[in-house]
Parts: C-alpha cells; sequence; structure tokens
C-alpha cells in the first residue's frame, strides 16, 4: 500500500455532495403546467359560455310564410356563428303549430294576434301587420260600419280565421244569418267577379308588405268599374275595444299608383304576426335571438315581402302579448354588459381556481420540487470540517478544508436566492461558519508556528501500519 493511500488527507471524513444549487427545471415545468391549466381553464370557461342551445320552431304548413321565415332565421343564426341553432317542427296547419307551443313542446313559434294566444307566449318581434281592406264595386262608397254590417261580404284571407275575425270585428257574429251575409271567398278569385256574383263588399286581409309590391290591386283598378276602398271610421274604438286588433292606416297610392287609390290616407284596422318565445326561455337567450333578428332584417323577409319590415315588440305591461323580457332589454338598450352577466360565474370561477391552484401548488410541492434544505443542516456540515481541522498537519489539508468550508458558504448563498436553502437555522449557519473560520486561521498559525519534522509523515504511515 502506497503511503499516498494512507495520507492523512486520505484518512479524513469524506465531505458530502453539496447541495443542489437551483431547482429551475422544476420552476419551469410547473409554469408550464400552471399555464396549460390556465388554458384549458380559460378553454373550458368559453365553451360553456358558448355552448349551444337548440330551440324547436314550430311551424304551420311546410309551404306557408311560418316556415319560410323559420328556415331563414336557421340559416341566420348560422352564418352568424350563433349559438343558438334551430330545429324545425312541421305541422299541418299554425293552430296546430300553436297547440304544439302551448303543449311546451317549441321553443318559438308565430302566431297571428287573431289567433287563440298561449298563456306562456312572449313577444320576440312583430314580423308583419295585416291590413283589413274593406272594398265596394265602382264608385259605391260604404260610408259607415253599420252600413257594412248590412251588406253581404266576400271574405279574402286566410281561410275560416279570416271568416271568423271578420263576423267578430263587425258583431256581427251571433246574427242568425251571420253564415249566409259574410262568407269565405273562393281562393284566387278576382274581385270583380265577386262584385258580380251579388257581393256587395270584398273584405281583404293582406299582408301589408305584399301590397305595397304586388300589382293586383292596380290591376283590377284598371278594369271596368274598378273598386273603391272605404275606411273603418271606428278603427280607434275597435282597436280599444278588442287588444288583438290594431289600428292601421292604408297610405296614398299604397293598392294603386294610376290611379291612385286610395287618393288619401285611409284609417282601418288589422293584425299583427308575432314572433314568441316561452316565457321559460332564458334573458340572455331570448335578448340574443332578438339581437339577431333585429340586426338581419334584410336577411329573414321573404321573396313575398313577408318579415321585409320587422319591428320591435311593443315592451309597454299593458301590450296585448308582453315582450320578453330580453327582448325587451334589448330593444331598450338595458342589455347588461359581460361583466354585470358573467360576474357571478367570473367569482365563483376565481374561487375554483383558487381552490384548484393551491391544490396543484400542493402536488408541486410535494412531488415535483425538492424540499429546501434547512441553513441549520449546513452548519452541522461545518462542525464537521472544524472537527477535521483538529487533524490536519499541514497547510495543504487546511487549504482543502478552507475550499470546503467557502462552498458551503457559497452553496448557502446560492440556496437562499433561489429556494433550495431555506433560512431556518440560518444564525446557527453564521454562528457555525465563523467558528470553524477561525479554528482553521489559529490551526495555520499554529503549524507556522510548529512546522512538521521531515519523518512525521512516515511515522504516521508506520504507526498506522503496525
Amino acid at each position: 500500500m502506497s503511503a499516498e493511500a494512507l495520507s492523512p488527507s486520505s484518512m479524513l471524513p469524506r465531505p458530502r455532495p453539496p447541495v443542489a444549487k437551483s431547482n429551475r427545471a422544476q420552476i419551469i415545468i410547473f409554469t408550464l403546467l400552471t399555464l396549460l391549466l390556465s388554458a384549458i381553464t380559460v378553454a373550458g370557461g368559453r365553451v360553456w359560455l358558448r355552448n349551444s342551445e337548440t330551440l324547436v320552431f314550430a311551424v304551420g304548413d311546410a309551404k306557408g310564410p311560418e316556415a319560410k321565415f323559420a328556415a331563414r332565421l336557421a340559416t341566420v343564426l348560422k352564418a352568424n356563428s350563433s349559438r343558438l341553432r334551430l330545429k324545425i317542427s312541421p305541422n299541418p296547419d299554425n293552430a296546430k303549430a300553436l297547440a304544439q307551443f302551448d303543449r311546451r313542446d317549441a321553443s318559438l313559434a308565430i302566431l297571428r294576434t287573431d289567433a287563440k294566444v298561449p298563456p306562456r307566449a312572449r313577444a320576440i318581434a312583430i314580423l308583419e301587420h295585416d291590413v283589413v281592406l274593406v272594398l265596394s264595386p265602382g264608385g259605391k262608397k260604404i260610408k259607415s260600419l253599420p252600413e257594412l254590417r248590412k251588406k253581404k261580404i266576400a271574405v279574402v284571407g286566410d281561410g275560416e280565421n279570416s271568416v271568423n275575425f271578420v263576423r267578430s270585428a263587425l258583431e256581427i257574429s251571433d246574427s242568425p244569418d251571420a253564415a249566409q251575409r259574410v262568407q269565405q271567398a273562393p281562393p284566387n278569385t278576382p274581385f270583380d267577379k265577386l262584385f258580380a256574383s251579388g257581393f256587395a263588399a270584398v273584405v281583404a286581409i293582406e299582408h301589408a308588405s305584399k301590397i305595397v309590391k304586388d300589382k293586383t290591386y292596380e290591376q283590377y283598378a284598371k278594369r271596368t268599374g274598378g273598386f273603391t276602398l272605404n275606411a273603418i271610421d271606428s278603427a280607434k274604438a275597435l282597436a280599444r275595444k278588442y287588444p288583438a286588433i290594431s289600428e292601421e292606416t292604408v297610405a296614398t297610392g299604397m293598392l294603386s299608383a294610376s290611379p291612385v287609390i286610395p287618393d288619401d290616407d285611409v284609417d282601418t284596422i288589422g293584425l299583427e304576426w308575432l314572433l314568441v318565445a316561452q316565457s321559460s326561455m332564458s334573458t340572455t337567450t331570448a335578448a340574443e335571438l332578438a339581437r339577431l333578428v333585429y340586426e338581419n332584417k334584410s336577411e329573414l323577409a321573404l321573396n313575398d315581402g313577408f318579415a321585409s319590415r320587422i319591428e320591435p315588440a311593443p315592451t309597454d305591461k299593458d301590450a296585448f302579448i308582453v315582450a320578453h323580457q330580453g327582448a325587451a332589454e334589448y330593444i331598450n338598450d338595458d342589455t347588461k354588459s359581460f361583466m354585470d352577466r358573467y360576474s357571478d360565474v367570473m367569482y365563483l370561477g376565481a374561487a375554483a381556481l383558487s381552490i384548484i391552484g393551491s391544490i396543484f401548488a400542493g402536488i408541486y410541492t410535494k412531488i415535483t420540487r425538492i424540499a429546501p434544505e434547512k441553513a441549520s443542516e449546513l452548519a452541522a456540515r461545518i462542525l464537521d470540517i472544524g472537527e477535521r481541522v483538529e487533524h490536519t498537519t499541514c497547510a495543504d489539508h487546511l487549504d482543502e478544508l478552507q475550499d470546503e468550508l467557502e462552498a458551503i458558504l457559497r452553496g448557502a448563498v446560492i440556496g437562499l436566492r433561489d429556494g433550495t436553502v431555506s433560512g431556518d437555522g440560518l444564525d446557527t449557519f453564521k454562528l457555525g461558519y465563523e467558528l470553524v473560520r477561525d479554528e482553521i486561521a489559529l490551526r495555520r498559525d499554529h503549524l507556522k508556528r510548529h512546522p512538521a519534522a521531515p519523518d512525521d509523515n512516515l511515522a504516521v504511515v508506520k504507526s498506522a501500519n503496525g
């Protein structure tokens, strides 16, 4: 065995490996995982907020205006990337569609105000006005409503519903001969033929938008004899008496530009077509639906003019059909901001994130992060060096111990900075460091004053072999 192998320095206790200087890799991993968690939370929140909602739209005949409007609305929702989706539910007629709505099997429907209104219906928008036109042959003017009641009337309109409406509005529904005096006109029968067949008046219930676009009345006016448009002088009283009825005006030249019919504004009555929703529909959904309807009027208008003049639903509490709260908020510009609407959700989300963050931090501390070493534990290693100082016999050995002591000090300073060393027992560490530093200085001074004899090292080796 060599003398170097048995040298005093080789018999000194081996220094423990230095403490980890940094856990930067773990910090990077933790940061990336935190960002991932945040991204997942934000994405989940957006999915939750924009989660699609399907609305069932009950309609009548597939060829009717209700079904065509529903199809246009479905296209608009899709084109605007709305979270709302429509499922169109066809029925044989609009009465059955309203019955489906009344059973709560549909979210949306279209009704004319003379229909049986479901109690839970809330208005979203006015889609169309139907105008009542009282026509008489040639220059035979009908001067008053009582005079009209005495005449034989042909009704041009939406089937039996229009006939019942005319009878109710003229207050002749209880008359024994009402069925004879108020009759439904055969479809597509020209007015002149109705007049020729014995009808003294024709009551036509037409979409206002269709009248403006259609040239039919102008063509009738140019035929032999023409027709006269009569005012309903008690329109205001009828509208007040029957909430389903609205006051309407036939503007000058609305029916015919040449000849001009009427030659002055004429007062009459009418009905409204409303897009209605269930009262249970959420305010958010109704407001979004109203916004899309009002902001896409041109895309929703049908080719025949239906829904070409969409109007806000009346928001008064005494309206015939009360506006849905969500639609009313949009119409009155009272829609809540994002913070107002989702503040509660955001507070709950923040609380949830706080809990998740605490759990994640705990997992990070326990699993992904090296627990910081206490300064007091480093003090024990320093005292270890102090014990070895007593056995040194030369300056070289002291230099090695001095370097080890300084390495521990540097590691402690770096560890305190990056968190791998805690300040627990820092005073003990400082005291131990100063004690051992002074001990090394004293030992170095002692070795200078008492240098080892040339054979001291050899004597030590022999003593060890012996």
